[in-house]
């Protein structure tokens, strides 16, 4: 039960799902929470994928149909909240100041120019990847794309729980004081399934490639957080969560065109 709850608070903190109960907020419903991120990563990507494939296969709409719903199902289904940690963290990041200035600038409610630009950049991105992996379609996609928001919140989790916070206040403080050394015992298993599912299906090149990107996300934002903000906050796990996902997406469109003609 402890994990179900620990899943609708993923539901009600991350998504616009309407859960409209209240929920235990101690330290162990917490902790199921951050075990269960991947499960509501995956959720959503069923989600995306049964959308593409509803549009491509049952609809006269075209690719470009398809890859806008997705597109704007994903920002739908968030409710931008990981949209908002990106531009937050890319104001005072691109602001060059001291860490201390730079968490202030991420508090601040008012968006500057830096964060509007990597908004849009970021969101032209995905677009441009989801639109031309909808156009070389193939019957791996929809497996492949479910993977991306899933593998997004390992790395979201992962960093939670291994990286120090920068204060101890917000979202991502209260998550990382219910977590302990045990909690991403689960990852693995997570992990080790989806290996299994893409290996069952031939996609060696496309289990070898997320695991990389992946490994190499989390070693990079290890070190690039506690140098950039000194420590996680709430806002930098957003924005850890939409760099893994732009680039999932861009190594999904890379294997469409080398390694799944």
């Amino acid at each position: 039960m402890k994990w179900f709850k620990g899943l609708l608070i993923n539901l009600q903190f991350f998504s616009t799902v309407p859960i409209p109960v209240e929920l235990p907020m101690d330290k162990k419903h917490l902790e199921r929470a951050i075990q269960t991120f991947p499960l509501l990563g995956l959720l959503q990507g069923a989600v995306y994928s049964a959308i593409l494939f509803a549009i491509v296969e049952w609809s006269p709409f075209s690719d470009l149909a398809g890859a806008f719903a997705v597109w704007l199902a994903y920002i739908i289904l968030t409710g931008g909240i990981h949209l908002d940690g990106w531009i937050d963290s890319s104001d005072a990041y691109f602001s060059y100041r001291d860490q201390e200035k730079r968490l202030e600038i991420m508090k601040d409610p008012r968006t500057g120019a830096f964060g509007v630009l990597s908004v849009i950049m970021l969101l032209s991105a995905k677009f441009f990847f989801i639109y031309e992996i909808t156009v070389m379609l193939h019957s791996a996609t929809y497996l492949l794309a479910i993977a991306i928001p899933f593998l997004a919140r390992i790395v979201m989790g992962t960093l939670l729980v291994t990286v120090r916070p920068a204060k101890n206040e917000g979202l991502g403080a209260l998550f990382y004081h219910a977590s302990s050394k045990t909690t991403l015992w689960i990852y693995p298993l997570y992990l080790l399934g989806f290996v299994g599912i893409l290996l069952f299906y031939g996609l060696y090149i496309g289990a070898a490639s997320y695991l990389t990107a992946v490994i190499f996300i989390v070693l990079f934002l290890k070190k690039k957080i506690i140098e950039w903000f000194g420590g996680m906050t709430g806002d930098t796990l957003g924005a850890s969560v939409e760099l893994t996902e732009v680039l999932l997406w861009m190594t999904l469109w890379l294997l469409h065109y080398f390694a799944m003609g």
